[in-house]
């Protein structure tokens, strides 16, 4: 299945591949027949998504990319561009989290948060928009959070960029439709992850208790959604906020 209806294999880009969300979301694009680049913030990461993606006979690499770095986007785009052609699906999901009380947060939480999270999204998002625009088609799916629409103590940094991306999103939604390029949000709830499997069982309990479905999502429940937004079937919805978190919170 060819994701963006084109003839050949599309090139998704896929940053904060080597594990979690990025790694289900570059495999399930990559059993759907996309080359996909994947990207981590080391070489030893940028190698295990390389080898994650031989070992399941997809095409692809992994690459180092510091997504708070124009410099660092721009050699990545050129190194992609000139080796496997410009991508025409970009999936933003690089982030980090500095939690804290705003009574005790450090400007440079703040700032660090910002410009990873929300300011990532604005390099990468223009770095594509050149090839998608001759192309005169393109998916750009950017990973924001349930925080982002429901808030959460301690995340005001962290819950201020994901509620910005999706204003972003609708933003850039309304400037390149016409060159058949869609930008949608995922927004996910609690996932099951290397982060979630540290907190006490009462802890995941409590989370489980405010999700309707009774469970913690899978890295594989963003993944479907993703692939469902960079699909051919998907290509009359732009500008939206797909909300995968079990029935945590609904809009």
């Amino acid at each position: 299945m060819n994701v963006a209806a084109s003839s050949g294999s599309d090139v998704a880009l896929v940053t904060g591949a080597s594990r979690g969300l990025g790694q289900a979301i570059a495999l399930e694009l990559a059993r759907r027949g996309v080359t996909v680049v994947g990207t981590a913030t080391t070489e030893s990461g940028a190698a295990g998504i390389t080898r994650y993606l031989s070992e399941g006979s997809f095409k692809g690499r992994g690459l180092v990319v510091n997504v708070a770095s124009q410099e660092s986007v721009d050699a990545l785009i050129k190194d992609i561009e000139a080796q496997e052609g410009a991508p025409l699906v970009l999936v933003n999901n690089a982030g980090i989290t500095r939690d804290n009380l705003l009574l005790r947060m450090k400007a440079e939480e703040w700032d660090e948060i910002m410009n990873t999270n929300l300011g990532s999204i604005f390099r990468l998002s223009k770095a594509v928009l050149r090839g998608m625009m001759k192309a005169r088609r393109g998916r750009i799916i950017s990973i924001a959070s349930v925080v982002g629409v429901m808030g959460n103590a301690g995340q005001t940094n962290y819950a201020a960029a994901k509620a910005g991306i999706i204003g972003f999103s609708k933003s850039l939604a309304r400037e390149v439709g016409s060159r058949g390029i869609t930008v949608n949000v995922v927004a996910p709830g609690f996932i099951a992850t290397d982060m979630t499997a540290k907190l006490a069982a009462d802890q995941q309990q409590q989370l489980m208790d405010r999700v309707a479905l009774g469970r913690l999502g899978a890295p594989e429940d963003i993944a479907h959604a993703v692939a469902f937004l960079a699909s051919p079937q998907a290509g009359y919805i732009t500008g939206e906020t797909l909300h995968v978190n079990g029935g945590m919170y609904m809009v």
